[in-house]
């Protein structure tokens, strides 16, 4: 969904494997880069990422969370062997978080970690 942090986890990924050399900071900005998006403060189009650890090579896709994305959404799942669902602790479960997983499952991603964010928001 909008503004549960999806960006925002993936610039914070990239931040914190820079400190070990494994990746190179990618701000805000550069993952939402394109005008409209910037314009209108969302993710459109699924923008590509990649980082490593000392085990493994991710290809991140930061795919948009809004209903009239979805599209751009499914075809981001089709290449991933994993995913991140960001979901916010203060507006919790949106009507396409189920629609998100459901998906996800129909083209093939095997394994979906669940990221809670926003705990701070609530009590």
């Amino acid at each position: 969904h909008v503004d549960h942090g999806k960006t925002t986890l993936t610039a914070a990924i990239t931040a914190v494997l820079a400190l070990d050399g494994n990746s190179e900071v990618k701000d805000y900005a550069d993952i939402d880069g394109a005008p409209e998006e910037r314009a209108r403060g969302i993710t459109i189009n699924t923008a590509h990422v990649e980082y490593e650890t000392e085990t493994r090579h991710y290809a991140h896709v930061d795919c948009p969370g809004h209903a009239d994305y979805v599209k751009n959404m499914i075809t981001g799942a089709a290449q991933m062997d994993g995913a991140i669902l960001v979901v916010s602790a203060a507006d919790g479960p949106m009507p396409q978080t189920r629609e998100h997983i459901l998906l996800s499952k129909q083209v093939g991603v095997p394994d979906i970690v669940v990221f809670l964010n926003k705990e701070d928001q609530v009590d």
